[in-house]
């Protein structure tokens, strides 16, 4: 396949009514080219012959002996931490049920930790501060009155910067939207309010959950609280980290390729992407509609299944939403895992993960033998031969969303969004939608092999928290190359496939910064997610762990 020269580029953006200034320009001739490198590959899959998915496939789910038990939610376990802050949501929804601990008072601690960590952690996009007390005085006088509607009454969260809340600005990260104000809340929102939890606001994002961001919306870089001058990764950048720094008992964020579960990993906290369909998307800015999904980060994974447990299941306003029953997750929490064979994905734990990450996870493993599972190794090659697929995708359907508003505003777009959705501009026709056919080959590939195991693990990421990145690190082909081919790993494989998977801490490097080890489980088996990784921290203390904050002026 010809490289596309540069007068073609230009004539092809001129067409569609862009004509973007050096440098970005020749990065967008060495990103497109790079990326028709990749895609000419699939020819050697013969993904022709693959019909794309128009909505996920479910194959049911295995009945498992071991997998329910009596819920605890009453039982008088003493917290893990007497800082209320740090408590997790399990443990802080028994002090407000029992009327121990005011959901005013939390939100007041939430509030003051924000106005003296934020300055520095740049978590936030917009705080709610008065309507959440607001909000909390209620929570506070129907739990008086007798009238405790569950776990997340009276607890405070906040959402990635893309979700609708009525009356606040909805900007998905970027200037463009600066005047976006919903007048009415997204559908997840809705059913948290159902629940009595508190809305404290939005989060830091990489623009429109793309990831790369190199200028964010408050003009300063996300920052990670166990080491301010590392990146708490994204996109859901301000999710992670408000999380980790006690700031919020738990967020939302959005995860495409791995947005979710990365900001997890490096952040020391759990990071589900439940399957996709599980939770409705509307009022959420897309990236991709093919993978998208929202999903919950909290300082433990059951915190996360009590989140899940109160926005998952179908919405009319969503018709991508599956009708499938959401089950009683706190009954996937029995401790037993002696009935499950668990794979360990090789292209997962391959050489680019960093070795003392490497035995971090495979030490996590481990815990997984001792508590009964079968273990042993599995190898989906597909993954590694999908080259430029998972940016095909998102990259082309977001410039399908975004273009005209681009052409308007172009300049308060971000340098490097600006050259993705030019880039997702020039894909052929041809190469665009054959990146859905390999997408469902990756997925029916992996179906396939949860046929044998209930859970796939590996390394989250090749190691901890990176360094703060405000320019582009563009030279020349070769970076063009690692951007675009790079992309989604072996977490956007669980993406193409549809599958539910979950980062949750592993361990922490000589350094002290924290990891996180990735565990995927069939379509709309969350459950059996939340079993293990239950199970896993029975036994382990790592997301017991919290960042010092020493830092703090």
């Amino acid at each position: 396949m010809e490289n596309l020269s540069r007068d073609i580029v230009r004539t092809l953006l001129d067409i569609q009514g862009f004509n973007p200034p050096e440098p970005e320009f020749t990065e967008v001739y060495y990103r497109i080219n790079a990326l028709l490198d990749g895609l000419k590959h699939l020819d050697e899959l013969d993904v022709y012959h693959t019909e794309p998915w128009p909505v996920l496939p479910f194959r049911g789910l295995p009945n498992r002996p071991n997998a329910n038990a009596v819920t605890e939610e009453d039982l008088d376990t003493p917290p893990h931490v007497n800082n209320i802050a740090f408590m997790t949501i399990r443990e802080q929804a028994r002090l407000i049920k029992s009327k121990k601990l005011s959901p005013v008072e939390l939100t007041k601690e939430y509030l003051g930790r924000i106005g003296k960590y934020d300055p520095q952690l740049y978590a936030f996009n917009h705080l709610i501060s008065e309507e959440s007390l607001k909000e909390a005085e209620t929570a506070e006088k129907e739990i008086a009155a007798g009238k405790y509607r569950g776990p997340m009454h009276g607890i405070p969260i906040g959402v990635k910067d893309q979700m609708d809340i009525k009356g606040h600005p909805n900007t998905g990260g970027c200037d463009a939207y600066d005047d976006n104000v919903p007048d009415e809340d997204c559908t997840i929102i809705s059913r948290f309010r159902q629940a009595g939890a508190i809305i404290m606001g939005t989060l830091a994002t990489h623009e429109f959950h793309m990831g790369g961001t190199l200028e964010f919306l408050s003009k300063q870089s996300p920052r990670n609280p166990w080491d301010l001058t590392r990146n708490p990764a994204g996109s859901s950048a301000g999710s992670g980290s408000s999380v980790a720094a006690g700031l919020l008992s738990g967020s939302m964020g959005g995860d495409t390729g791995g947005s979710i579960r990365g900001p997890g990993s490096v952040n020391g906290i759990a990071g589900l992407r439940p399957s996709w369909s599980r939770l409705s998307r509307q009022g959420i800015f897309t990236l991709s509609w093919e993978l998208d999904t929202a999903g919950p980060l909290a300082r433990s994974a059951e915190d996360t299944a009590i989140m899940l447990q109160a926005i998952a299941g179908y919405d009319p306003k969503d018709p991508t939403t599956s009708q499938e029953a959401v089950p009683d997750y706190s009954k996937s929490l029995t401790g037993d895992i002696s009935d499950l064979t668990v794979g360990i994905l090789e292209e997962m734990m391959s050489d680019d993960v960093e070795p003392e990450t490497k035995a971090i996870v495979t030490k996590a493993i481990d815990v997984l033998r001792d508590l009964g599972a079968k273990v042993e190794s599995v190898s989906i090659p597909l993954i590694r031969k999908m080259p430029g697929v998972h940016t095909a995708i998102c990259d082309g359907q977001a410039a399908s969303y975004h273009r005209g508003h681009l052409r308007t505003r172009y300049f308060d777009y971000d340098y490097n969004t600006r050259v993705r959705l030019l880039v997702g501009c020039l894909i052929p026709a041809g190469l665009q939608t054959l990146a859905p056919r390999a997408r469902a080959l990756m997925g029916q590939t992996m179906l396939d092999v949860f046929e044998k195991y209930d859970i796939l693990v590996g390394s989250t990421g090749q190691g901890p928290a990176g360094p703060i990145v405000t320019e582009s690190p563009f030279k020349g082909p070769e970076e063009a190359q690692a951007f675009v081919m790079d992309r989604g790993g072996g977490t956007g494989s669980f993406s193409m496939a549809g599958a539910a998977a979950i980062s949750i801490p592993a361990g922490f490097t000589k350094e002290g910064l924290p990891v996180g080890w990735h565990l995927g489980a069939r379509p709309m088996d969350e459950s059996t997610l939340f079993r293990v990784c239950h199970a896993f921290q029975q036994v382990t203390t790592h997301h017991q762990q919290h960042p010092p904050m020493l830092w703090s002026k």
